[in-house]
């Protein structure tokens, strides 16, 4: 399974549309573990680019601050699950934390 981040300045970034970078983890589910990472810089964010991007690096698992509406709905295109209302934590730690069940959501921090 291939999780992302979106991330600025070493943590997670409240708004996906808004990030420096997307960190990406490949996971072992059943121990629990990052196997691998990787820091990508994204293609220029307008609709539908970040989803069939992140589709196109195998992820599987988007985990947000915030994100709109219209992009969780490319999302699904792409079977790509979405988790919003993350907070911003350090990329490995809300990993680390979704793999163990213990990663809490909040509301969703964006409103378009």
């Amino acid at each position: 399974m291939k999780l992302a981040v979106p991330t600025a300045n070493g943590i997670m970034c409240p708004h996906f549309g808004h990030c420096e970078v997307f960190t990406l983890f490949d996971v072992d589910e059943q121990n629990k573990e990052i196997t691998n990472t990787q820091v990508l810089n994204p293609p220029a964010h307008e609709p539908g680019v970040l989803p069939r991007w992140l589709s196109e690096q195998g992820v599987d698992v988007i985990i947000a601050g915030g994100m709109g509406m219209r992009a969780q709905q490319f999302f699904q295109q792409y079977n790509i699950k979405v988790m919003v209302g993350a907070m911003a934590e350090k990329p490995e730690t809300i990993v680390l934390n979704y793999l163990n069940g213990t990663l809490k959501l909040g509301d969703n921090i964006c409103d378009h």
